[in-house]
């Protein structure tokens, strides 16, 4: 089941600490993904000279529109990513300036790339500077802990946590959450964030992005983004099934050109 934990290399070190990247992340909430988010992506990977893969792994169903929309922008080449030919997979990763993973399943995604070597690829060319981009479930895999699964929208109970696996690690310090006000997502995201204190829940709308640079981030698109901040929270004793309870849990609601230094 796509449920399963994934036992790959992390962007960390083996005591845990992130290992800094130069590249930039792209995290899109879902939904249409607008020319103003493409024309970032590309830019920020070198325009007209960029070589863009997709790894539609999620849902390979998604992978020759997504081919075609990047075919129709100024990239220099587009190639779409065999998973099933990791040689050549590794190869056209290792050459591309933008990795664009679209929409479907996270879980399949990750149980999709397990016993390749293209994870740690796609980790070590975002390391080197390479733009990373993703769309709902392309999304969901920039978490160290990655959510899935359906949550219980009538309520905040302990032990209702959805599923939390282990993604791609590119954005470790946060748990990210996608479409998020369009499919009512506030409860999963809480109960995620309860569970991991330490993480930042980051729920992004449909066609809204974050454009990810070190411990900063900035809002494009057209709706919003909410952070879930728990690190300086109390937490009340949390029992299975009894409602769940924290104060002085943060929430920022971001838009378009507002800024986020998880430092600050």
């Amino acid at each position: 089941m796509w449920m399963m934990i994934v036992a790959a290399a992390l962007l960390a070190d083996p005591q845990g600490e992130s290992v800094s990247a130069k590249g930039t992340l792209v995290v899109v909430g879902g939904g249409p993904t607008t020319l103003e988010i493409v024309e970032k992506a590309l830019d920020l990977a070198g325009g007209s000279k960029a070589k863009v893969a997709v790894i539609a792994e999620a849902n390979r169903e998604n992978g020759p529109a997504s081919l075609a929309a990047w075919r129709g922008t100024k990239a220099a080449r587009v190639s779409l990513i065999n998973v099933q030919q990791p040689a050549l997979a590794t190869k056209l990763i290792c050459e591309a300036d933008l990795i664009w993973m679209p929409g479907g399943l996270q879980g399949v995604f990750m149980n999709g790339v397990r016993g390749t070597d293209i994870a740690e690829t796609i980790r070590q060319r975002y390391r080197d500077g390479a733009i990373v981009g993703g769309t709902s479930a392309g999304a969901a895999v920039m978490s160290k802990v990655m959510i899935g699964g359906r949550s219980d929208l009538d309520s905040l109970r302990a032990g209702s946590t959805p599923y939390l696996v282990e993604g791609l690690a590119l954005w470790p310090e946060v748990i990210v959450d996608q479409h998020f006000l369009q499919k009512g997502r506030f409860n999963r995201l809480t109960l995620a964030v309860l569970d991991h204190p330490d993480l930042l829940g980051i729920g992004i709308d449909e066609e809204t992005a974050v454009v990810v640079h070190g411990r900063k981030f900035e809002v494009i698109g057209n709706n919003n983004v909410t952070v879930l901040d728990a690190r300086k929270a109390s937490r009340e004793k949390l029992v299975q099934g009894e409602p769940a309870a924290a104060r002085n849990v943060k929430i920022h609601v971001l838009r378009a050109k507002m800024k986020f230094d998880f430092d600050e």
